[in-house]
Parts: C-alpha cells; structure tokens; sequence
C-alpha cells in the first residue's frame, strides 16, 4: 500500500474528504519524523512505537575490489510493533 492508498482507505473508513485525510497523514508524519529526529520516542499503544537505534561502527568490504573499509557508527530509525499488532500478525 502506498500512500495515496493509505489516503483512500482512510478517507474511506472515516468518511472524511481524502484532501482532509490527507492533510492529517501528512501532519502525523512530520510529527513523527521532527519527534524521532530529536531523538525522543513515539508510542501509540497496541500499534507499537517509533525511535532511534544504534548501529556500531564496523570493517566492511568492498563488493567490487574485496578491500576491507571502515563503516563508521551511525544512529537509525526503528520501529517495534505492540503486542496486539504482533498477535494480529501472527494470526
């Protein structure tokens, strides 16, 4: 499902406009985004939540020539699914 997928089928469950539901999508992701860029987490409860992760620096290759590099530390971004979306999932 892309996003203008997301838009319909909301759009559809709410009855709202799909300009209106849109404009909320949107909003939701800037938040999440601006609130994860600073590092703080983000739970929606059932659902599952959003932060920041830790990825520790590393000796990496070179696919092409073979010849080890270093892979400096960065930070990422991940999600954890809530235990009733998990359940869901599982069936």
């Amino acid at each position: 499902m892309n996003k203008q997928e997301l838009v319909d089928a909301v759009a559809a469950v709410t009855g709202e406009s799909k300009a209106a539901t849109a404009e909320a999508i949107d909003a939701f992701i800037d938040v999440v985004t601006a609130t994860v860029s600073k590092g703080d987490t983000v739970q929606l409860i059932g659902f599952g939540s959003f932060g920041t992760g830790a990825r520790a620096a590393r000796t990496g290759r070179n696919p092409a020539t073979g010849a080890e590099i270093q892979i400096p530390a960065a930070k990422t971004v991940k999600f954890t699914a809530g235990k009733a979306f998990k359940d869901l999932v599982n069936g």
